[in-house]
């Protein structure tokens, strides 16, 4: 007879992390399934590792004998897993420790450069990340004109092979500033135009040309790694990342994607892309959104413009996702879901605010099949929180799982602050 066990939360703790728990139950929770829809008193069935069932659990009767394992949420918020975009986590450790750094490659065109191999495992960073709900990332290269090729990772695994969820998912182009100048926030300078920039962009068309005239050859004798990895951005689903933000970058480089017929053509930043919604809208093109938590580009935007862009893309329908490039980028990743909550509150949706850091990030990254929300068939890729998740006040992870595996949710820093406290309280005893 199979042993059911009904378990409290703080009961979690107990389990073998990583095991895979054939069937598990989840009861009374709030569902926030990630695509617009919340499920109270939600019933989420767990079978190898994928969403078996969602039911309410106050319409449904179940038999206790069919489940391994079975646990009362009490009430709790139930989240997908959230997803980091365009990020160095996993790549990169100390910044200022050059050896830590595993992100820039020598070159100018280094499409054939992959995170994957790259990407850490062990790092302690992550461990700090998953701790707020976000198990997925898209280790990222920088430099360059086109930096390299970026993967889709899990927060968790034996190592880097183990972790993947997509080895090569797209190249990622920087396209030039058609502005220079500028200065420092406190002390602003005019911008004039870049009077390189149509060299600059001739030097990428010319790659491009070059990289579709070997795709286009059934036979090569001689192999290119760099074409070669350029190949399924032209006959396959290998998304082109365009890192521009100037409306005029913009512009060009919806031209751009029509000249090359790039099939999955994707714009990582977009601060100006408010501007030219309907453009994007009919070239197809989504956004992965500056880092909301930003100072405005240009002396007459409104001081909250960045707070505001998330909403301002989802009244003119633009698809679009949440992501955290800047300074301090790898462990400022645990903020994803605040960055989600600020635009929130900022006139965007909660359940929209819930999709643009995990559906539609994993939409637009090309892995919303297994990943991005918490429906029948997908990965049991997924946290527990006390409160909203999108609030630092109340995002409290007790419980999280990755393809239907529970994940330690404890990191270093907790481990400190837990030592420390209690030493101190001895002290105060004492």
């Amino acid at each position: 007879m199979r042993n059911t066990l009904i378990i409290l939360l703080i009961a979690v703790s107990g389990f073998s992390f990583g095991q895979n728990y054939e069937n598990i139950l989840l009861v009374n929770g709030n569902l926030h399934v990630g695509n617009g829809e919340v499920v109270q008193s939600a019933l989420i069935g767990i079978k190898n590792g994928k969403i078996d069932l969602i039911k309410n659990s106050l319409a449904y009767t179940y038999d206790k004998e069919d489940w391994d394992t079975i646990i009362d949420l009490k009430g709790q918020q139930i989240y997908p897993g959230f997803m980091a975009p365009n990020t160095t986590l996993g790549i990169t450790e100390i910044d200022a420790v050059r050896a830590t750094k595993d992100f820039d490659e020598v070159g100018i065109f280094n499409p054939h450069v992959r995170t994957q191999i790259a990407f850490n495992v062990e790092s302690k960073v992550i461990s700090t990340v998953r701790t707020n709900g976000v198990l997925l990332a898209q280790p990222t290269p920088r430099g360059g004109i086109i930096s390299g090729s970026s993967a889709i990772m899990k927060l968790d695994g034996w190592n880097w092979e183990d972790a993947t969820i997509a080895a090569s998912d797209g190249i990622h182009l920087n396209w030039p500033s058609s502005l220079s100048g500028g200065g420092w926030w406190a002390e602003p300078k005019p911008k004039t135009l870049n009077k390189d920039y149509s060299k600059q962009k001739d030097k990428i068309y010319a790659f491009f040309r070059m990289a579709k005239a070997y795709a286009n050859t059934t036979k090569n004798d001689k192999k290119d790694a760099r074409m070669e990895a350029m190949r399924h951005c032209f006959k396959g689903k290998k998304r082109v990342y365009i890192h521009a933000n100037e409306l005029q970058q913009l512009l060009d480089a919806i031209d751009f994607s029509r000249e090359f017929d790039l099939a999955f053509p994707v714009i990582i930043g977009g601060y100006d892309s408010h501007l030219i919604a309907q453009q994007l809208i009919d070239a197809k093109i989504p956004v992965m959104l500056v880092r909301p938590h930003s100072l405005p580009e240009n002396e007459e935007d409104d001081v909250d413009l960045p707070y505001k862009l998330p909403a301002l893309l989802s009244a003119a329908g633009v698809k679009f996702c949440i992501q955290n490039q800047g300074d301090m980028e790898a462990m400022n990743t645990r903020n994803i879901p605040f960055l989600a909550g600020t635009a929130m509150a900022y006139g965007l949706s909660e359940e929209d605010a819930i999709s643009a850091v995990s559906l539609w990030s994993c939409e637009i990254t090309g892995v919303s099949e297994s990943y991005g929300s918490i429906e029948k068939g997908k990965s049991a890729t997924l946290f527990v929180s006390t409160g909203n998740a999108l609030d630092m006040r109340t995002n409290k992870v007790t419980l999280g799982m990755i393809d239907g595996q529970f994940i330690d949710l404890e990191n270093s820093q907790y481990k400190l602050y837990k030592k420390y406290e209690k030493k101190y309280a001895q002290q105060k005893k004492d």
